[in-house]
């Protein structure tokens, strides 16, 4: 009868603390879920905003030059934008080794 009772603490025990981490486990995710919502939000704003920045550059070298020459200017300035970022996503996600 002894063991059984200290079986049934081990398992009550278990349980208890299984219920714990499932609270803390839930919080982390909503946590998490908010953190990536806003995190997509902002890129979005940031793209808007990139977008909006190159076209201000362009009818700014549209007015100064012809609109063909400022279209492949701005082109070669949103390549090399490009490029960039794609250097430093790819620097940061190597493996540091």
């Amino acid at each position: 009868m002894k063991i059984l009772t200290t079986i049934l603490d081990i398992a009550t025990v278990f349980l208890r603390l299984l219920e714990a981490e499932g609270r803390i486990l839930r919080r982390a995710v909503m946590r998490l879920g908010w953190a990536l919502t806003f995190m997509a939000l902002a890129s979005l704003l940031l793209l808007a905003a990139a977008g909006f920045f190159l076209l201000g550059v362009y009818q700014y070298l549209a007015a100064q030059m012809s609109p063909g020459s400022a279209s492949l200017l701005l082109s070669l300035l949103a390549l090399a934008l490009a490029l960039i970022i794609a250097g430093i996503a790819t620097w940061r996600a190597s493996d540091p080794k």
